[in-house]
């Protein structure tokens, strides 16, 4: 397999940030029990209690998957749905893993920007109640969406004041809420549990950790059997530390927003340089830190000679384009530039 000076794919191919290999070398001295009962874990939460408040659970797992299945599963029954866009995560790319583990229905919802909005999930809910149907228990939003658009405050707070109407739960899959939130210049709290959300998946992988996602429950009802949801659900990892003490220094002086400031703001250069290019056409807005774009296959086959990214949508010729924190503005003009000699040859 080749490796890559750096990769557009996603932004998981990217290396660890030194700040956080160095906390994962300092919790590697010492012998401390296991399954999160270390000093360690316990710092980690109290650092997201000072992030979004005292009255929140919070709990580690090892993966994203991981962490929206089991959330899921806290707050739904086999014979509830999930209202999701076409596009969401759990829909795609978790192999069937909601229907497999929680034994629920997905809802899928098209989606041109990404998002969900009340107007779309109303006609949904004419079979609440009704014996025959599977009953819709929660509706999951992705922040940053999928396609790199970012729901603004006053969107979360329409949506799930919808869904509590409606008693409903509202999910996020936070994988990449750390960008969104740079994009907003708003806080983390502000963009869930001010705005109303039960369940956050909240993303570290993606923003320079080596592993680890996390759980949080800002509805404290839904975490009373999460740790025997977890360990059910193959998450509960014995050595818990080498994931908590990540989301430490993660928290810390707020390098979640230094580094998502990063890939965002490379983001938004490569889509002002390859914008530039006759053949390009940008296709949503460049909100996070992805670049939605399509190009003639021809060019995209000969850029990834040098770059490996993938296809979007291979019946419009449009790729993604995603960029991480140990980016910098070099890495973006080459790429640029490829892109441009690529596109003058065909």
């Amino acid at each position: 397999m080749k490796i890559y000076k750096k990769s557009f794919a996603s932004d998981n191919n990217a290396i660890v940030h030194p700040g956080i290999m160095d906390a994962l070398q300092k919790a590697n001295d010492c012998h401390v029990l296991s399954y999160g009962d270390d000093p360690f874990t316990q710092s980690a939460i109290n650092r997201f209690k000072e992030v979004f408040g005292e009255e929140i659970e919070v709990f580690f797992v090892y993966n994203g998957t991981g962490a929206n299945i089991t959330g899921l599963a806290a707050a739904l029954m086999p014979y509830q749905a999930v209202i999701c866009t076409e596009s969401a995560h759990i829909y795609v790319d978790e192999c069937g893993a909601a229907e497999r583990f929680i034994g629920c229905r997905l809802i899928p919802v098209p989606s041109g920007d990404g998002k969900l909005y009340p107007e779309q999930i109303r006609p949904l809910l004419h079979v609440l109640g009704e014996q025959h149907h599977s009953q819709p228990g929660v509706i999951s939003i992705t922040q940053s969406t999928e396609v790199g658009t970012v729901y603004r405050i006053e969107e979360l707070k329409a949506l799930t004041e919808f869904a509590h109407s409606n008693n409903l739960l509202v999910h996020m899959d936070g994988a990449r809420i750390a960008n969104a939130a740079a994009y907003l210049g708003t806080s983390l709290k502000a963009l869930t549990l001010d705005a109303g959300i039960d369940i956050l998946s909240f993303g570290g992988t993606k923003n320079g950790l080596m592993f680890g996602e996390a759980v949080v429950f800002f509805n404290r009802k839904l975490a009373h059997n999460y740790k025997y949801i977890r360990k059910q659900g193959m998450q509960l990892a014995s050595k818990m530390r080498y994931i908590a003490v990540q989301f430490d220094a993660l928290l810390e002086n707020q390098l979640w927003l230094e580094n998502a400031k990063r890939a965002n703001a490379m983001a938004a250069l490569l889509a002002s340089e390859v914008g530039k290019i006759p053949g390009i056409r940008i296709t949503h807005p460049v909100e996070a830190n992805g670049v939605f774009a399509e190009m003639p296959k021809a060019a995209a086959e000969k850029l990834m000679e040098k770059y490996f990214f993938y296809p979007w949508n291979p019946e419009k010729n449009e790729y993604r384009w995603m960029t991480s924190f140990d980016m910098d503005e070099e890495d973006i003009m080459e790429f640029a530039e490829t892109v441009r000699s690529v596109m003058k040859h065909l």
